[in-house]
């Protein structure tokens, strides 16, 4: 029996005795990444509700749910989810030219992928990194086809809108690997397949 005067011996390589303790572990969680067990609670919550924008954005444009999709320009009714936005008069600016050119079935296929592919992963709190980067192109591009340096352009912020806002969300998840609460995350990273390709955390 040691005193508790006595200091704990640790054997090097070993877990100190304190280490199993729960609320140890909990404190040593919350901050493995710098922020508070609150601060990592409040992470998911934004990693919730960013991905569910995605996710949502898919569901509607895909089955025509009423909000921003009726149900007659559904893509499962023969709707084009990225050609009705990129033809549409909402594309301005000197880019249009471009975004016109891309407007295809296939720029429809790659745009609900992308939704249903970050909003998914984001949710899970799995493949943070590559959703960050799809996420991060397609809100880019999305400001740029909307222009909103021109005199008639919609936001009235030119340079941080909702799209830059998005992206940098997205970001900030994958960095501070958000998934790992109320999230899937930790699990994904002992993959074999994950383990030998970091890119895919």
């Amino acid at each position: 029996m040691t005193d508790s005067a006595t200091p704990l011996r640790v054997i090097p390589g070993a877990a100190p005795r304190w280490a199993n303790h729960p609320a140890e572990t909990t404190t040593a969680a919350s901050t493995a990444h710098g922020t508070t067990l609150g601060g990592r609670r409040a992470l998911a919550v934004l990693r919730l509700a960013t991905g569910f924008i995605f996710l949502w954005a898919f569901l509607d444009k895909t089955f025509g749910l009423g909000f921003s999709t009726p149900a007659a320009r559904a893509w499962v009714a023969g709707g084009t989810p990225s050609q009705g936005f990129l033809l549409s008069d909402g594309v301005v600016g000197p880019l249009k030219g471009f975004f016109t050119a891309v407007a295809s079935p296939a720029s429809d296929i790659l745009f609900q992928l992308a939704m249903l592919g970050v909003g998914a992963a984001v949710m899970l709190g799995i493949g943070l990194r590559v959703s960050a980067v799809v996420g991060s192109v397609l809100m880019v591009a999305m400001y740029l086809a909307e222009w909103p340096f021109g005199a008639n352009a919609a936001s009235t912020n030119p340079l941080v809108d909702y799209h830059i806002i998005y992206g940098l969300v997205l970001v900030a998840l994958a960095v501070l690997a958000a998934g790992d609460t109320w999230g899937v995350g930790a699990r994904w990273r002992q993959l074999p397949l994950v383990r030998r390709l970091p890119w895919l955390v």
